[in-house]
């Protein structure tokens, strides 16, 4: 699945080619995509027409696009109404779920499943296509008072490592309180978000900790070094446009990421650790898999 670096790009692609554009029609070519939506395709579709995107915004896996508030509607009576709550039009692009902006006569993708034109002549339009389905569009309040917008139903979400806000100091508290170990506190998106399988083991190779290593044994300059190498591991990743391993993940423009090239521990079982020379091992871990150094991460020790 996309972790944060992969949304991240696609975030910023959304914010060149969409921010500020006026939603002219929408056309929902399979039912499952807008499924978090639960008033249907029809009302999806009718509540986007005529509203303008703000810019793309993002936490951890999820991203957004704000739409500009209507004009208060007018009571009987002339007076104003109440202005109806904010609104967002949330993204989750799930395993395959691709946002693309093409020209208005490109041919449809295979797995095309919502089509959104603009009222402007700029000459293209945004396409959801998802070959597995498990990604959506969906429409949503926003959280009253947030400064980012952020959709009431996201709201447990927790911030990403590279957001400014980012609680450093509550993270470790949280991680000590925890009976869990590292890795799956990591993946834990109501503690950190954004980050995955992938850039998990990345970071965990980075820091020399083991997976299964209990959170309750890091100190407070071993979660800061942690967390330092997850942001860096992030960032080189943004740099080369995240990771792509087949054609499920794309850019905006339907590009690949090729940090898969530069992966130091997830996906090189058997090959040697580029710090020690040891053989790189792959264990079973919650319906995945995870890759480290027997040597430079060794396992915490049973009593």
């Amino acid at each position: 699945m996309p972790e944060l670096p992969e949304v991240e790009v696609v975030r910023r692609g959304l914010e060149r080619w969409v921010r500020d554009r006026t939603v002219a029609d929408v056309a929902v070519l399979h039912p499952r995509a807008i499924r978090r939506h639960l008033a249907g395709p029809e009302d999806f579709a009718a509540q986007l027409r005529g509203r303008r995107l703000g810019a793309a915004r993002r936490r951890g896996k999820y991203l957004w696009l704000p739409l500009e508030a209507e004009t208060p509607a007018e009571t009987p009576a002339g007076t104003p109404d109440r202005a109806a709550p904010d609104r967002a039009v949330l993204a989750h692009l799930g395993m395959s779920g691709q946002l693309l902006v093409q020209p208005h006569d490109a041919l449809d993708e295979k797995h095309l499943r919502i089509r959104v034109r603009f009222a402007d002549a700029n000459g293209t339009e945004l396409r959801f296509v998802d070959q597995r389905t498990f990604g959506g569009l969906s429409l949503h309040d926003t959280v009253p008072g947030d400064p980012d917008g952020l959709p009431d139903v996201i709201a447990h979400i927790a911030r990403d490592p590279l957001d400014p806000a980012f609680d450093e100091d509550a993270f470790h508290a949280a991680l000590r309180r925890r009976r869990t170990t590292v890795k799956r506190a990591l993946l834990d998106q109501s503690l950190i978000s954004g980050v995955g399988n992938i850039y998990a083991d990345e970071a965990l190779w980075r820091a020399r900790l083991h997976y299964d290593r209990p959170t309750a044994t890091l100190t407070r300059p071993r979660s800061a070094e942690l967390l330092t190498h997850i942001r860096d591991v992030m960032h080189a990743a943004l740099a080369v446009g995240g990771t792509s391993f087949d054609s499920l993940y794309v850019n905006v423009n339907g590009e690949s990421g090729y940090f898969d090239r530069s992966l130091d521990a997830y996906g090189r079982e058997d090959e040697p650790c580029r710090r020690c020379g040891t053989a790189m091992r792959r264990r079973p871990w919650m319906n995945r898999s995870s890759y480290f150094c027997p040597r430079c991460q060794r396992p915490p020790r049973v009593s």
